[in-house]
């Protein structure tokens, strides 16, 4: 009809947004085989879109601790491509690949990451913070009494009370960034 308007929805479900897709161990380890042979590390990777269109979302880091540019994203996605065109089993003939750095609020995934980023600010989600709680990183302690051993994240928050948190028990976590 002239005069109206068409509706448009738009509904929006980005794997970065906390759903969690299921990403095959087989296409990981080859998308980390990948990066490692050209000197990046993989920070995250998710699997979304549908199944006649796949998204790949993968995400990447500079060992040397320089930030990610352009043309890395570029050079690792050329890679990664050419490989999952070899492996059309893995994530189909019509997949998009998406490559980025992880940003200013990267996600903390591994121990490393804990390590490298002490004594900066993240939003951790865990029960044994009660939920979520944006706490400083003091650190991270081998946990030589617990039972299963293992990893613990040692955190501030804001009165300077501390928190023990066995890495396993942490759900999501992302550094904070203060504009």
């Amino acid at each position: 009809m002239w005069g109206s308007s068409p509706h448009i929805f738009l509904f929006s479900l980005s794997p970065w947004s906390g759903l969690r897709f299921d990403v095959n161990p087989e296409l990981e380890g080859l998308i980390t085989a990948e990066l490692d042979a050209l000197g990046y590390d993989l920070v995250d990777i998710r699997r979304g879109g549908s199944k006649g269109r796949p998204v790949v979302e993968v995400r990447i880091d500079r060992r040397d601790g320089a930030g990610v540019t352009v043309a890395d994203c570029t050079t690792a996605s050329r890679a990664i491509e050419a490989r999952l065109d070899e492996r059309e089993d893995l994530v189909g003939e019509r997949y998009v690949l998406e490559v980025s750095s992880p940003g200013v609020e990267r996600p903390l995934k591994r121990a490393a990451d804990w390590r490298r980023f002490a004594g900066q600010r993240a939003s951790v989600k865990s029960d044994a913070l009660g939920g979520r709680r944006e706490v400083a990183i003091v650190g991270l302690e081998e946990d030589a009494g617990g039972a299963g051993g293992g990893e613990i994240v040692v955190l501030e928050g804001d009165k300077g009370e501390r928190f023990r948190v066995p890495l396993t028990e942490v759900k999501e976590a992302r550094l904070v960034f203060k504009w």
